[in-house]
């Protein structure tokens, strides 16, 4: 038997080295970019047309490379960072894998023009499939130009299953965004099918996450720092009140590098614990600075991940910054110390009578003699018992009214929950309600007491109700008199212009003025209780969410979902009898009572078995 075990091509290895590497037309501009900032450029530029499917460009000034170098930076871990294998645990550097260029190579056709500043003329090689189809001197501008064509051209499958265009540059801007809010001394384009998205001159952190984000981010921003023999820790945190409901402004970078880490995200939610609205994120740009030797970089081939060798410690430092921060700045409860606590000791004078206590005693009180009697009162009731005597009588009287019955012969285990109750409900039958906490919505059934969640009930019947209008094509527009200016950021535009008529569907009617900025002309009718442009808002944030209710939706039903959301009834919302019935009426009216849109539950059932188990 022949040996079977053989040594793969140079250019297969590399295809599957680019599988790891190059996912989608942002890797390569990850990757590019990394490397234009450690050859000491100061000025790097990101040309794409077509989402990266057509070409990228990449250019900046850097140190440029010598022919030979120029060759060799395309085969696998040729690399200028590394030269022993404990050079790995003192990286400083983006780029150290040597593993980039060579992938890029294997499924792209590549071109590129270098030239040092001390060389005459410069270099142009040109690779198609990992093979040099030419090289040569050329005259060209100091630094370095690749320009990368036909991305997966000989990988069809990986080709195929690239998203739409305002998908891919999506995540190009994302990772533009890491990049430059990492290294705010160099100065930063980027054109999109010859539409200039960013152009980002040298600054400071915090004026760079304004240039990027928008200028109204500027006040919402919170300084940290935080100076340990563990870490350094430097950046700003949002205040509360701009959180949002996706991801998208959270960022960390350790030593200069993009990074993420759910652990230390988790130390994050809890310094804002109790200070952020339901359901949002708080937006934080924060920076780590390590002993490189005290971290590992080396785990993924996207080195999007570390390893810290002390996380528990950094974890709590990061903690008590941040609680600082929002304690300092007043964003969070402190402790107010101009409120007067002392406690009120009465002083003995030095001509004082001093009295000895007395104790009162009766001594023909009967402790089993109902009647009291021999002269002794009881204590007078203090002003919290009668209040709290007076709240119990108020909680009661709801159950001593009449009335709270069915006629209803539904049975819990003998029918499923939507024949509980109907919306053809007869004259005669009287269903008694009661709200608990403004929450809860009570009923009885024959076989216990159904709870039903306010809000979750009206965000099912206004989904369905909105789906159908859109189905049926019976959306209908408020024109506003003042049409509303709402600011976004770039990756935001771009979201809107990818589903603006899957907005437009249910009402909405407006147009994107320039790249930072939507003006609302109309609105849903139903909506004009509402703040239209959060609502806008929240729509645009929600489709921008991959990974909304874990589960790949329909952009229609996700704006469907979030417009539910924002016009339910709140919690904490008083309603009256006629309001709790209509609202129970309408919900086992939808098609999906059980459950809201996101599949959290509506319906409870507490049995009379489980009642009479309490009792």
């Amino acid at each position: 038997m022949s040996d079977i075990i053989k040594l793969l091509p140079d250019s297969v290895a590399n295809q599957i080295a680019a599988g790891e590497v190059v996912q989608r037309p942002s890797s390569v501009v990850k990757e590019l970019v990394e490397n234009s900032i450690d050859a000491g450029a100061s000025n790097i530029q990101v040309v794409v047309k077509d989402a990266g499917k057509t070409s990228i460009q990449v250019i900046d000034n850097g140190c440029g490379m010598s022919p030979m170098d120029a060759r060799m930076a395309f085969e696998r871990h040729a690399t200028s960072k590394i030269t022993e294998a404990k050079d790995l645990f003192a990286i400083q550097t983006l780029g150290f894998r040597g593993e980039a260029l060579a992938s890029i190579a294997a499924v792209a056709e590549v071109k590129l023009r270098t030239k040092r500043i001390e060389d005459e003329l410069g270099t142009a090689i040109d690779i198609a499939a990992s093979e040099i189809t030419m090289q040569e001197a050329t005259v060209c501008a100091n630094g370095t130009n690749f320009t990368i064509r036909n991305l997966f051209f000989n990988v069809p499958a990986r080709r195929k299953f690239l998203k739409v265009n305002n998908t891919e540059l999506k995540h190009i801007i994302n990772e533009f965004q890491r990049v430059a809010l990492t290294h705010p001394e160099i100065e930063f384009s980027l054109n999109h099918n010859n539409v200039d998205i960013y152009h980002l001159p040298q600054s400071n952190f915090r004026q760079r996450i304004c240039n990027v984000f928008g200028k109204t981010i500027n006040q919402h921003l919170v300084p940290i720092n935080a100076d340990t023999s563990i870490v350094k820790i430097s950046g700003f945190i949002g205040k509360p009140e701009a959180a949002k409901k996706t991801f998208g402004e959270q960022f960390f970078f350790v030593n200069g590098r993009f990074i993420k880490h759910p652990y230390l995200h988790k130390a994050v939610l809890k310094a804002y614990d109790q200070l952020l609205p339901n359901e949002t994120l708080p937006s934080y740009f924060i920076y780590f600075n390590v002993d490189p030797e005290t971290i590992d970089i080396n785990i993924h081939p996207t080195k999007t991940e570390v390893k810290f060798e002390d996380e528990q410690s950094i974890y709590q430092i990061l903690l008590a910054s941040l609680r600082e921060s929002l304690g300092k700045f007043n964003i969070a409860p402190s402790l107010d110390f101009t409120i007067d606590t002392s406690i009120d000791i009465p002083v003995a004078r030095k001509d004082g009578e001093i009295k000895q206590p007395v104790i009162d005693i009766n001594p023909f009180y009967n402790p089993f003699d109902n009647e009291k009697t021999g002269g002794y009162s009881s204590p007078r009731m203090s002003q919290r018992d009668i209040d709290n005597s007076q709240n119990w009588d108020k909680l009661y009287s709801g159950f001593e009214q009449s009335g709270f019955t069915t006629n209803r012969d539904d049975d819990v285990e003998a029918a499923p929950v939507d024949r509980f109750v109907s919306a053809n409900t007869s004259e005669n039958s009287t269903i008694n309600t009661l709200q608990l906490k403004n929450k809860y919505i009570l009923t009885p059934v024959k076989s216990g007491l159904m709870v039903i969640d306010q809000k979750r009930a009206h965000e099912r019947i206004l989904f369905e109700q909105f789906m159908g209008m859109v189905y049926h094509e019976q959306s209908f527009t408020q024109q506003s008199l003042f049409p509303e200016v709402v600011e976004f950021t770039v990756p935001e535009i771009q979201c809107i212009k990818e589903i603006g008529d899957d907005i437009r569907a249910f009402g909405f009617d407006f147009e994107v003025n320039n790249d930072s900025e939507v003006v609302i002309k109309g609105y849903p009718s139903d909506s004009s209780t509402l703040n239209v442009g959060e609502l806008f808002k929240d729509i645009v944030h929600t489709c921008m969410d991959d990974t909304a209710n874990d589960i790949k939706l329909e952009k229609r039903e996700k704006i469907a979902i979030q417009m539910a959301k924002s016009a339910a009834v709140p919690y904490g919302k008083s309603l009256t009898h006629e309001e709790m019935r209509n609202l129970v009426d309408h919900l086992f009216a939808c098609e999906m009572p059980n459950f809201t849109p996101s599949g959290k539950s509506i319906i409870s059932i507490l049995t009379m078995d489980e009642i009479e188990k309490r009792l």
